[in-house]
């Protein structure tokens, strides 16, 4: 379950209740920070939490905060400007990060079908296509042209939801600028000078859960199932054998299916991620031909290089090209270098490698990496600290 799929579920058990909620989100970062915008946190006027919005040293100052923004029935924004360690650690909540963080706090109306929980179910109802969800968290000197909570959420089909007003002044700007951070697929803030106020907007990418197809329904494959769907990811298992291929085996599973081995090259071709690890040698060789033509960013293949070099051999029979086709996508021996030897170890290694593959990061040792951890937001200009707020650490 991922973290938007825990929220929406808090959120509706609470409305069913009638507990009054509030959503801290970070919306801006400079520097180091734990978690990075679009981060959120769901709060109730008790102060019960789902969802995080750091490693758990803002949760419980912006908890009583949320709680106060639920009561005071409007939005607000607080700052934690941890830049100066010796001072935080003296004073604040013992960050350790050496950054800013802003944190937009909101009432949540339950009667509002553009509140933020509401508008991003709107989106992951169908979460085929990535979107970006542009949120105004900033409005100094700006008046009444501008109000924090505004939102627009834009798909990558063009589809345009939320409650920024099309007759707003900056609707156009941010819309175009929406636009340019989906086709970049990097979050980004941005300033907009109006009249004598400047307005900020954050500018957060959606993107729709990793689909995985497993061909084999191993016991080995039970552990690669449990981590995938822990990730949120949807994962589909598929094997030629009636009697392995049971939802009862697979319950994290979104589809479990028999394919015969026949049936394999009538298979759509599809985008997912796919692991091969049926322990059969033709059942392999004839997913990876079906494979050649398909848009697959992924291909893991389980057992030695040996055994993929015979494949190829086969393969290169009827397709002389096949690994030129295959270049860059297939990962054999499968997995990063974990030195695993059990089910789940091994099934770590490769979802480890997978998340590697999709931030296409090279997995090594981060404390080798030249690099920060996350790359810099792109913004318009710095991050305003003004009103910084002493976190006291409640948890």
């Amino acid at each position: 379950m991922t973290e938007l799929q825990r929220l929406l579920s808090a959120y509706d058990t609470h409305r069913t209740a009638g507990r009054a909620c509030a959503l801290a989100s970070v919306v801006d970062v400079a520097g180091s920070a734990y978690r990075r915008p679009g981060a959120r946190m769901l709060v109730t006027e008790e102060g019960q939490l789902t969802g995080a919005i750091s490693g758990g040293c803002l949760e419980g100052d912006a908890r009583r905060r949320a709680r106060q923004t639920i009561q005071q029935g409007r939005p607000t924004i607080v700052t934690y400007d941890s830049t100066d360690p010796d001072d935080d650690l003296q004073f604040g909540a013992a960050l350790g990060c050496q950054g800013v963080v802003q944190i937009l706090l909101e009432p949540l109306d339950f009667q509002d079908s553009d509140n933020p929980l509401e508008l991003l179910r709107r989106w992951a109802e169908g979460v085929e296509v990535p979107a970006v969800v542009a949120t105004v968290f900033g409005t100094a000197g700006a008046g009444d042209t501008a109000q924090i909570g505004h939102r627009l959420l834009l798909t990558a089909p063009g589809e345009v939801h939320g409650n920024m007003p099309v007759s707003s002044a900056l609707y156009a700007g941010i819309l175009h600028d929406a636009r340019t951070t989906l086709a970049a697929g990097q979050p980004a803030t941005r300033h907009y000078s109006l009249g004598a106020g400047v307005v900020r907007v954050s500018f957060e990418i959606l993107r729709p859960p990793v689909r995985l197809t497993v061909y084999g329904a191993g016991n080995d494959v039970q552990p690669v199932v449990r981590l995938a769907a822990g990730l949120g990811w949807r994962v589909q298992v598929v094997d030629g054998r009636p009697a392995q291929a049971q939802t009862s085996r697979f319950p994290e599973a979104d589809v479990v299916r028999v394919l015969p081995l026949a049936g394999v090259a009538a298979e759509p071709a599809d985008a997912s991620f796919a692991l091969l690890m049926t322990h059969n040698y033709y059942y392999d060789l004839a997913v990876l031909r079906h494979l050649l033509a398909a848009p697959t960013r992924y291909i893991g293949l389980l057992g030695p290089r040996k055994k993929y070099e015979r494949l190829l051999d086969d393969l290169r029979q009827d397709v002389p090209n096949a690994a030129a086709q295959l270049h860059g996508r297939l990962y054999s021996p499968i997995g990063l270098n974990l030195g695993a030897e059990t089910p789940e170890e091994i099934a770590l290694s490769i979802i480890a490698e997978i998340q590697a593959v999709l931030a296409g990061r090279p997995a090594g040792f981060l404390r080798d990496s030249p690099h920060p951890i996350h790359p810099p937001l792109r913004s318009a200009g710095p991050l305003a600290a003004d009103g910084r707020t002493v976190a006291t650490c409640e948890l």
